[in-house]
């Protein structure tokens, strides 16, 4: 088993899980776990708690530029139920060429990259090209506040210079019809996210006996408002980085994608048309609900949380349709909100393109805007420009959506490797030349 695979399986066999309450199983081990391996390989980390078990580590490698570029990642992952998988959710086994477990690809397989990375780093002798500050982070699965959140408020000294970073999804290939014939790959390359808004949705009514006419039923009127809400169809709209994925994805793949048609263009172009098919518009659908105490009582209140998403320059837009969907008689607070965030097309961007040309000559990278979110919303409240890029190469058959939260989450070992061969030529400074051998 190469380095690489060994530590992913490593991580994934300890639970990280979590559920979104106080109580989940924490980050402390794993993050005691990341540490060790940084301090094995001469870099001193930097360990902090935010709660009981909410862990997080923090390490800074000095490069041949004090400008420090940020490499973040959550150590945290979503519940995962043994009785639906083929392999248990927490063995980190090595089959069929793939390390299994819950985080293989969210994101425990990324932050193996990373750490394999430094320590082939620490064996050879290299240095980083510029500063590299090291975050695994606690609390992305749920708000981040117990990791990225408590990071950039208690202990933002960790990341000065830092002005870019690159964290998840991005820099994986996605298989597309290639113009001539055959098959190509697609590397989405994410510049943007869209904004989060985490609801609860309260109506308040008359309570009463079951057996009676109703008054003013909350749960009734809290139901009509959640049908209006995931009945609304959504305008498209195109954003600068959603219009840059589509025009890039059309010159990859050799076709014209019709704008006035994006719905039946992403069904058309598959794999390829997923990536902006659910970034064309804001969404808001409702998740949880809450109601009442016995069946032969009328509530005074009934309660449901919406997962609200909405693109880059549409939050007026976005929370004035919700109100109105919602009606006069439910109000709304957040749970969690974060605004949506972009990074241009340029720059680090360009450098992150041509790492996965150096590995991959016959790969296309192209912008990306990501449906959900991430831990780059926090850092950009202290003016870093998050780009989606943990690079790697998949199996043509491997759902890589299908794998984030989904049964069976596994990652290839070839594509981790892939990986760490990216991030080597786009962090690694280059090698000295040899001195000139005397007659």
């Amino acid at each position: 088993m190469t380095e690489v695979a060994g530590i992913c399986s490593d991580l994934l066999r300890i639970d990280t899980t979590n559920d979104g309450t106080p109580g989940g199983s924490g980050e402390r081990v794993a993050a005691e776990h990341v540490a060790g391996l940084l301090a094995e390989a001469g870099v001193e980390p930097v360990v902090f708690e935010s709660a009981p078990r909410r862990t997080s580590v923090v390490a800074r490698i000095p490069g041949d530029s004090p400008e420090a570029l940020l490499v973040h990642g959550h150590l945290d992952v979503v519940p995962a139920d043994p009785a639906e998988w083929r392999t248990h959710p927490f063995s980190g086994e090595v089959e069929d060429g793939c390390v299994h477990g819950r985080g293989a690809v969210d994101m425990k397989g990324s932050l193996a990259m990373t750490l394999a990375l430094v320590r082939d780093w620490a064996r050879r002798g290299v240095r980083p090209r510029r500063d590299l500050v090291l975050a695994f982070l606690a609390d992305e699965e749920a708000t981040g506040e117990y990791g990225a959140g408590y990071a950039v408020t208690r202990h933002r000294e960790l990341f000065e210079g830092c002005t870019e970073a690159i964290s998840e999804s991005g820099g994986f290939s996605v298989p597309a019809p290639a113009p001539e014939g055959g098959e190509l790959r697609v590397y989405p390359v994410a510049v943007g996210e869209r904004g989060t808004a985490w609801m609860k949705v309260t109506a308040r009514g008359v309570p009463g006996h079951g057996s009676k006419p109703p008054v003013d039923n909350p749960v009734a009127e809290l139901c009509r408002a959640l049908a209006r809400l995931a009945g609304h169809r959504w305008p498209v709209r195109l954003t600068p980085g959603v219009a840059a994925l589509i025009d890039g994805l059309g010159r990859a793949l050799g076709t014209s994608i019709d704008l006035d048609r994006l719905d039946e263009e992403a069904v058309r172009l598959g794999r390829a048309g997923a990536l902006f098919k659910g970034v064309i518009r804001n969404s808001a659908n409702p998740t949880m609900l809450s109601a009442g105490y016995k069946v032969n009582v009328i509530p005074g209140t009934a309660e449901a949380h919406v997962d609200g998403r909405f693109l880059p320059g549409l939050r007026e837009e976005f929370l004035q349709t919700v109100d109105r969907l919602l009606g006069p008689k439910i109000t709304r607070e957040f749970v969690s909100f974060d605004d949506a965030i972009a990074a241009p097309a340029g720059g680090l961007f360009g450098e992150l393109c041509d790492a996965l040309r150096a590995e991959d000559p016959a790969g296309r990278p192209v912008p990306y805007v990501m449906t959900g979110g991430t831990d780059a919303k926090a850092f950009a409240r202290i003016g870093i420009r998050g780009y989606g890029f943990a690079p790697l190469m998949l199996n043509p058959g491997l759902d890589y959506f299908g794998m984030f939260h989904g049964v069976d989450e596994r990652v290839p070992v070839a594509g981790l490797e892939f990986g760490v061969r990216v991030l080597d030529r786009l962090l690694a400074a280059p090698a000295a030349p040899a001195a000139p051998v005397s007659a």
